[in-house]
């Protein structure tokens, strides 16, 4: 019987699915997922090497980091500066929602809770790395929508809230890459006048 009981609450656990409100507030259609933003943070720590990797990040572990560190937001939302939450009640809210989940999932859950708050208290390299990650997949998902929409700059406050605050050397260069591209983007569409 109990372990009816654990599998119906891991299958609650695996149901969870949400939109993240910053691209819902900003009009933008078929959105990305909490989900799809935490699984392609995940697939970033694979582009760890070791040449680009020079404090020798543990790699697995900040592929645990990338796929827990929005997960309260499956049951809390995805709260936002424009959701009128204070910072203190987010991180509140994100905690209860945390331990509700490492109940659901049994045995794993201390570990995913764990992984959580090393995140949130930016506790080890790796919680920090993640924290790049996290930042640089909100502009290169910024960037795609603006270009699905042949909208330069139409995104920009996503860039204004984390230009200059990448830390790590492959997230910076990536970061550079990127506004190379997006400024490209830009004159693109103005000479076309307005289409790409």
């Amino acid at each position: 019987m109990a372990l009816i009981v654990e599998n119906k609450k891991i299958l609650e656990f695996l149901e969870l699915h949400v939109k993240r409100t910053g691209w819902v507030i900003c009009d933008i259609e078929d959105c990305e997922s909490i989900a799809g933003h935490m699984y392609r943070m995940g697939l970033m720590t694979f582009l760890l090497t070791e040449e680009n990797n020079p404090t020798k990040l543990d790699r697995f572990r900040c592929l645990q980091i990338a796929l827990i560190h929005d997960l309260a937001e499956c049951i809390v939302g995805d709260l936002t500066p424009h959701c009128g939450v204070s910072p203190e009640e987010k991180h509140r809210r994100e905690d209860e929602a945390m331990k509700t989940i490492a109940e659901l999932t049994g045995i794993a859950g201390d570990r995913m809770y764990d992984l959580y708050k090393e995140y949130e208290n930016q506790s080890s390299p790796e919680a920090k790395f993640a924290k790049d990650l996290d930042r640089y997949d909100m502009i290169l998902q910024a960037f795609e929508y603006e270009k699905r929409e042949g909208a330069p700059k139409k995104l920009e406050e996503f860039f204004q809230a984390t230009y200059g605050k990448f830390n790590h050397p492959f997230i910076q260069g990536l970061a550079t890459e990127l506004y190379r591209q997006r400024e490209e983007f830009e004159k693109k569409t103005l000479v076309n006048g307005g289409s790409t």
